[in-house]
């Protein structure tokens, strides 16, 4: 029996007893009652017999749709994660050191930390000593970009990558300063070479893209206080890219970055590119390394002439010989 026949059977005032008696949706249906008598039944049946109420029927399910159907993870639109008290990321791991040999340095002369003196290792501490009090400013004068110092010579052949390497070691050894050794001479880079390590992106990556960060370039290495900038990749307008303001924003940015370090550059020979005349032009000293008994007095002269008026100028006389062998000696100022 439905919830409007229970509540009429229970509401008629002439209930039958007669089992074969029509059915109420009989007589309703027979009577057709107004819409508004209905509206009362109904009325009358919810407030009476509420709870009597059937279940709501099942609502059909759609069947599932076979493997081969399924949305693919592409289609479905991704999750939203809202990430809750989780922990800032780790900051990247720093750059493993670059192992520098440094017994086949030893074995080749070169200056190497902690050794016992020797006559090359002396000769450079004499060189650096002017070099250091001008970065710092313990010299009689300010030098202005004194931390900036580039290593160079007339012509290829006369040591200066060799001197650039001595001096970066030489500075290292210093129990307070640091050193960045950067390879300028992006035409023909030696100091991978020399030092028994490989290349890879540097200076030049930087100028090519000034958006790239030259801290993830620069590389650390097991000598405690020097690091290396290789010359990176080659280019063709290399003049261009170094005489560019990319170039001089990168050395002020390089000089801001790492205040504590002194920074050398080993450039390309004067007298046979253009790359060095413009590197000079952003440096506080100048290093010009000289062959004994080889390069003329009037390739120095113009070498000199050629490099404009950076702040100090330093002589190195590379491969004078005496009695007691070869050996590195002499430094003054030219100019």
């Amino acid at each position: 029996m439905s919830l409007i026949e229970r509540a009429v059977d229970k509401l008629g005032p002439h209930r039958t007893e007669r089992q074969d008696a029509p059915s109420l949706p009989e007589q309703v249906a027979a009577a057709k009652p107004s819409p508004s008598v209905a509206e009362s039944l109904v009325s009358r049946a919810v407030a009476a017999g509420a709870r009597y109420a059937p279940e709501p029927a099942a609502v059909p399910t759609k069947p599932e749709a076979p493997a081969s159907a399924a949305a693919s993870p592409a289609a479905r639109p991704a999750p939203t994660v809202v990430p809750v008290g989780r922990a800032p990321a780790a900051p990247a791991a720093k750059a493993a050191p670059v192992r520098i040999p440094i017994e086949m340095l030893r074995a080749r002369g070169f200056v190497t930390p902690d050794a016992a003196p020797t006559a090359i290792s002396q000769e450079f501490r004499v060189i650096k000593r002017p070099l250091l009090a001008n970065a710092f400013g313990r010299g009689a004068t300010a030098v202005k970009n004194g931390r900036r110092v580039m290593v160079t010579s007339a012509f290829a052949g006369e040591g200066k990558s060799f001197c650039a390497i001595n001096l970066a070691m030489s500075i290292a050894a210093e129990r307070d300063t640091y050193v960045l050794l950067v390879d300028a001479d992006v035409a023909k880079p030696s100091i991978p070479r020399e030092l028994g390590i490989e290349s890879g992106p540097g200076l030049m990556d930087c100028l090519i893209d000034p958006a790239r960060d030259v801290g993830e370039l620069v590389q650390p290495t097991n000598i405690e206080r020097l690091s290396l900038l290789p010359a990176g990749r080659h280019h063709e307008q290399a003049t261009e890219l170094l005489a560019s303001a990319s170039m001089k924003d990168l050395i002020d940015h390089l000089s801001d970055r790492y205040e504590d370090r002194i920074i050398i550059f080993d450039s390309p020979p004067i007298m046979m590119t253009t790359e060095a005349r413009v590197l000079a032009s952003y440096m506080g000293q100048i290093v010009m390394v000289v062959e004994a008994g080889v390069t003329p007095r009037e390739a120095v002269t113009d070498a000199l002439a050629s490099i404009g008026s950076p702040e100090v100028v330093g002589m190195v006389l590379n491969k004078a010989r005496e009695a007691r062998g070869a050996r590195y000696q002499g430094y003054g100022y030219a100019g």
